[in-house]
C-alpha cells in the first residue's frame, strides 16, 4: 500500500519517500514476526501513555491515514477528569478545537516500533496528536521539546542528558481492593502489597539478592526494548531501587524514559509485582524517589562537549562557575538557577512529590549549585579538561513528563545563554535557611511558572496555559482533601 497524494500524514507534511519505505517496513516486520495486535501508544501531560489497540492491517492504514481519538484524552486531570466543560458554551473558547470532545488523530512513527517482551503477538508504535485539518497540537507534550530542542539548534547545540531514575517495586498480596466492583471508586483503592527488600542498606549485597528475581525482570524488559540500560542498584528506601542508563540525544532519552516505565510497571505486574513511579509511596518509613537529570551541550558541529573548559579560567578557584564549566556551562548553569521556581512544577508535577523537598535528604531545598554535592540542586560533575564534565539537575520526580521536564531545562538554559547570565558562586551548605528557597507546593510552583515570560515563552504559551490549568485542578482537590495519605494512595500510587 502506498500513500495516497491526499492522505493524512500527507496533508500533515511529514510523509516523504523515505518514510514510506518505513511504513512498508512495519507492514513486513509485523506480519514476518506474526503479530496480532498493534498498540499505539501517545504520551499525555502527565507523562503515562495511553493509546489504542488496533488489528496489524488497520495499524499499517494508521501509518499513512491515522487513526481518531476522543480530544478530551489531552484534558484530563490525574485522577482522569476532564478538566474543562467541554459540553458548555464558551468553555472552551481557549482551546476552541477541544469544544463537544471533537476528535483528534493520531499519526504513528513508523521508526518507533517495537516488539513488547511481556506481551506475545504484540508490537508497540509512538503516536504523536494533530488537529483533523493537519496541523499540530501545539500542547503535545513531545511537540513542546521537538520545537524547544529546534530553537536550541539554531544556536549550534544540542542537548545530551543521561537518566538516572529511582522508583518502587512492591509484591502484590491481595488485588481485590483494586479490583472488587464493590469498591470501585474514581480514582480507586490499589491493591495490597509487601515489599521485597526491607531497605536501609544502600546497595546492600543481601538486599540485591533478596530483590533479584525483580531486578531481573527489570533488566530483561528494558533490554528487550532496547533500552541502554547501565546499571540497576539497591536505594536505601525500602523496596526502592534505581536505574541509569547511557548518555543519549534528549528526545532520544524522554522517549524512552516513557517506554521504561511503561514496560516495567506492566511487566512486573503480571508477574506479581507493582512498581510505582510516585516519589513518595504511602507508607511509613520509605523515602523519596527522584528523578536526576545529567546534562550537558554538544557542539552539533563536532559532536564535543560544550561544557567542557581546556583549563580553569586564570584566578579562578573551585567554588566559581568558571573553574570546572566553559562559557557556555557557566552561563546555561545559571539560566537553570535563574528559573528555579518556574522550573520546579515541571520537574516535579504531582502535589505528592513536594514532600521530597526536606533538609539532609539528598533532595534540594533552594536554588544552588554545588561541585559535586548531592544536596545542591544542581549539581557540577566534572571539571576543566575532562570530557564527561555535566550538570545534573536533582529537583526531578520520576513521574515527571520526561518531554516536559527536559524542554524545561532548554526554556531556561536557552536564557542562560542568550542574556550570558553568570552564576554566583557554588554552595558548601545547600541547606542554610538564607538561600532562596524554591516552592514547597505544586501550587505555588505553579503560579512561579505563570508569572514567568521566559518559561511560558519558551514553553510556547498554548503549551504553559493547558498544563496550568490541568495541574491546578490537581492541586485544587489536593488542597481540598481531608486525608492527604489517602489522596495519595488513590491519586498516585498505582496510577504512575
Amino acid at each position: 500500500m502506498s500513500a495516497r497524494a491526499d492522505g493524512f500524514a500527507v496533508r500533515c507534511g511529514v510523509h516523504d519517500p523515505d518514510r514510506e519505505a518505513a511504513c512498508s517496513e512495519v507492514a513486513r516486520r509485523l506480519e514476518e514476526a506474526g503479530i496480532e495486535r498493534v498498540r499505539l501508544g501517545w504520551c499525555d501531560v502527565h507523562g503515562l501513555l495511553r493509546g489504542k489497540t488496533l488489528m496489524p492491517a488497520a495499524a499499517v492504514r494508521a501509518l499513512r491515514e491515522g487513526v481518531g481519538m476522543v480530544g478530551t484524552l489531552m484534558l484530563k486531570d490525574h485522577a482522569d477528569r476532564t478538566a474543562w466543560r467541554v459540553f458548555e458554551r464558551g468553555a472552551t473558547d481557549d482551546i476552541p478545537a477541544f469544544a463537544g470532545a471533537a476528535n483528534l488523530v493520531l499519526l504513528p512513527d513508523p521508526d518507533s516500533l517495537v516488539l513488547l517482551p511481556w506481551s506475545p503477538g504484540t508490537a508497540w508504535l509512538r503516536c504523536q496528536p494533530w488537529f483533523q485539518d493537519g496541523t499540530p497540537v501545539p500542547m503535545d507534550s513531545r511537540r513542546v521539546l521537538q520545537a524547544a530542542l529546534a530553537r536550541l539548534a539554531a544556536t549550534g547545540h544540542g542537548l545530551r542528558v543521561g537518566l538516572e531514575v529511582e522508583f518502587h517495586v512492591y509484591r502484590m498480596l491481595d488485588s481485590r481492593p483494586q479490583l472488587d466492583p464493590e469498591l470501585a471508586a474514581w480514582p480507586g483503592l490499589p491493591p495490597a502489597v509487601e515489599m521485597i527488600h526491607p531497605g536501609y542498606q544502600l546497595q546492600g549485597e543481601a538486599m540485591t539478592d533478596m530483590a533479584e528475581p525483580v531486578l531481573r525482570i527489570v533488566q530483561q524488559t528494558a533490554q528487550d526494548l532496547g533500552l541502554p540500560l547501565q546499571s540497576l542498584e539497591i536505594e536505601l528506601g525500602p523496596s526502592q531501587i534505581e536505574a541509569v542508563f547511557d548518555a543519549t540525544d534528549a528526545l532520544t532519552a524522554a522517549d524512552q524514559m516513557v517506554l521504561f516505565r511503561n514496560g516495567v510497571r506492566q511487566a512486573l505486574r503480571r508477574c506479581g509485582y507493582l512498581a510505582t513511579f510516585m516519589c513518595r509511596p504511602p507508607f511509613p518509613g520509605i523515602m523519596s524517589s527522584g528523578w536526576h537529570l545529567h546534562q550537558s551541550l554538544v557542539r552539533l558541529d563536532t559532536g564535543a562537549n560544550a561544557f567542557v573548559r581546556a583549563g580553569s579560567a586564570p584566578g579562578t578557584h573551585p567554588g566559581e562557575a568558571s573553574h570546572a564549566l566553559s562559557d557556555t556551562g557557566c552561563h546555561w548553569l545559571g539560566g537553570l538557577l535563574a528559573h528555579a521556581d518556574a522550573l520546579a512544577c515541571l520537574c516535579t508535577p504531582t502535589a505528592n512529590g513536594f514532600g521530597r523537598f526536606r533538609p539532609h535528604a539528598l533532595a534540594p531545598q533552594a536554588a544552588v549549585w554545588g561541585r559535586d554535592n548531592r544536596g545542591a540542586m544542581l549539581r557540577v560533575v566534572g571539571g576543566a579538561g575532562d570530557p564527561s564534565t555535566r550538570i545534573e539537575n536533582r529537583l526531578g520526580e520520576p513521574a515527571a513528563n520526561p518531554y516536559l521536564y527536559m524542554a524545561a531545562q532548554v526554556a531556561a538554559g536557552l536564557d542562560g545563554l542568550s542574556r550570558r547570565i553568570a552564576p554566583p558562586n557554588a554552595s558548601e551548605d545547600p541547606y542554610d535557611p538564607r538561600h532562596h528557597r524554591i516552592p514547597s507546593t505544586l501550587g505555588a510552583a505553579l503560579d512561579a511558572l505563570a508569572a514567568d515570560p521566559v518559561m511560558t515563552t519558551g514553553l510556547g504559551e498554548t503549551a504553559t496555559a493547558h498544563f496550568l490549568h490541568i495541574k491546578r485542578a490537581e492541586a485544587a482537590r489536593h488542597a481540598e482533601a481531608e486525608d492527604k495519605l489517602e489522596f495519595d494512595r488513590r491519586e498516585y500510587f498505582s496510577r504512575i
